[in-house]
């Protein structure tokens, strides 16, 4: 039974559509994103304030729809970052239903669609939240980006999924792995990985699992009072700021 649900056990996509003024993001504009299975995706867009500043690519994680993400990028348009606030298939009322290979090629339009705005791979943030980690360490294997930001991830599905089902043989019948322990020690860009001690959703074990197998350079940050959601209001957008100006991708100024 949990071999024939596992995906609904992993996605929970929302349909609404919001509009970025209703998320309290008016600077973001709707863009679609042509994947290479012929889909056209909801995202939402801004232009970095200064021609050249790097732009953030925001893959969210398993549950909602884009809006719900819009205060999570607030900080990164206020600094002056080009901000790519996307949502994948099957969610936001987007076309398809999701899977492993499907996020892939979602992510893959997003970095597209960068480098089509004249933003390459050197200059894009590539951040992942929760599931969306997964598919960010993977992309970051494929084409090295500037960094690779890491909330609240995971190690693989297949850890989650023992973890919460100790007594059952699931590794063996995980259909979507996003085998993030498997990949990361081969990105060669940056890694910065921000974990809440008290996650009950994610294991902290997970995050320091794929911080441990992470190439230099690398920093992580636990937050011992943190859970899963609320890593912004423990700094989370200052931490990754920060990171930012150490790898010399603070957004310009004019």
């Amino acid at each position: 039974m949990l071999a024939a649900l596992q995906r609904s056990l992993t996605y929970f996509p929302d349909p609404t559509r919001p509009t970025p003024a209703e998320s309290d993001v008016p600077e973001l504009s709707p863009v679609a994103l042509e994947t290479e299975d012929g889909l056209s995706l909801l995202a939402w867009h801004a232009s970095p304030r200064v021609s050249g500043a790097p732009s953030l690519a925001y893959f969210h994680g398993n549950a909602g729809h884009i809006g719900m993400r819009g205060f999570k990028v607030r900080a990164y348009l206020n600094a002056g970052l080009g901000v790519l606030l996307t949502t994948w298939r099957g969610y936001s009322g987007n076309p398809g239903r999701p899977t492993e290979d499907g996020l892939y090629a979602d992510g893959r339009a997003a970095r597209a669609f960068l480098r089509a705005h004249g933003c390459s791979d050197e200059r894009q943030i590539l951040y992942g939240e929760s599931l969306g980690t997964g598919v960010a360490v993977h992309l970051a294997r494929e084409a090295t980006p500037a960094v690779l930001v890491l909330e609240a991830p995971f190690s693989s599905i297949m850890d989650i999924a023992s973890g919460r089902f100790p007594l059952l043989p699931v590794r063996p019948l995980i259909v979507d792995r996003f085998d993030s322990a498997a990949k990361i020690g081969r990105v060669r860009a940056p890694v910065l990985i921000v974990h809440g001690e008290r996650d009950r959703t994610i294991p902290v074990r997970q995050a320091r699992k794929l911080f441990k197998r992470a190439a230099e350079p690398k920093e992580a940050v636990f937050i011992p009072e943190a859970d899963h959601a609320d890593l912004v209001d423990f700094g989370l957008p200052a931490i990754v700021l920060e990171f930012l100006a150490r790898h010399g991708l603070a957004p310009a100024t004019e």
